[in-house]
């Protein structure tokens, strides 16, 4: 998906690790937007490519626009497609993977006001891996 006058960024710029992603912000970052509470971003993650493995303490609603994919929430895997919505609680370590051969798009609406992500600690990952299709899926 394309949206010509709303700028294409970067996923991130922090060092945690992620692979072929992009966002933009819909709606929350125009001056007159500045009233609204929420944000409305997209990501674009193309086939092979995943989010970072992370938590934080707001909750996102995450809508799949296009293609298939695989998110991890907290110790599970759930197949999404396009339709499927996702609700990500608040602590819960969160990663989607564009991992069916294809892109996966999708919005994303936090909080305007929200916390940093959190990285896993080597002891949650070593509790992530000990369920065999967390493990294989999980990028880190």
């Amino acid at each position: 998906m394309t949206w010509p006058d709303v700028p294409l960024l970067a996923y991130k710029n922090d060092g945690s690790p992620f692979r072929d992603i992009t966002r933009r912000t819909l709606m929350g970052d125009a001056p007159r937007e500045a009233e609204l509470d929420f944000l409305v971003r997209y990501f674009e993650v193309q086939a092979g490519g995943y989010s970072t493995l992370e938590r934080h303490q707001h909750p996102h609603a995450v809508v799949i626009l296009r293609g298939r994919g695989t998110v991890i929430l907290g110790d599970r895997l759930h197949a999404v497609e396009a339709g499927d919505c996702v609700y990500v609680a608040p602590q819960c370590f969160h990663q989607f993977h564009a991992d069916a051969g294809e892109s996966l798009g999708f919005l994303c609406v936090v909080s305007r006001e929200r916390d940093r992500p959190v990285l896993p600690s080597d002891e949650e990952l070593a509790r992530l891996r000990e369920v065999p299709e967390v493990a294989r899926l999980l990028r880190v």
